[in-house]
């Protein structure tokens, strides 16, 4: 059964949201992977990644968000990442990921 990812971007003045709802995982990652890209390339701002309706994400996604997160603060900027579920928060903090992105809750 193949997962599920809706993307959904607004701007700010100072940042981009991007809401992600469903999973990100294997089948997911590439879509995820593209229209982050692009979004840094295009608005050269800040991204908040608001994960409320965000229910999975394995280490292909992790690897993504850390991809982007490299060309996000090649630009002098940062992502946030918002609304974690217990269960995705908790792999943050077991990848010391949560030292390395800005996780406000």
């Amino acid at each position: 059964m193949a997962s599920n990812l809706d993307i959904f971007e607004k701007e700010l003045e100072d940042a981009v949201v991007v809401e992600l709802s469903g999973e990100i995982d294997i089948s997911t990652v590439t879509e995820l992977k593209e229209k982050l890209y692009a979004i840094v390339e295009q608005k050269n701002r800040s991204v908040k990644l608001d994960c409320t309706n965000l229910n999975y994400i394995d280490s292909t996604g992790l690897g993504v968000l850390v991809g982007v997160l490299k060309k996000v603060k090649s630009n002098n900027n940062d992502i946030y990442i918002t609304n974690l579920k217990n269960n995705i928060k908790k792999l943050f903090l077991i990848t010391g990921l949560n030292k390395v992105f800005i996780i406000e809750e």
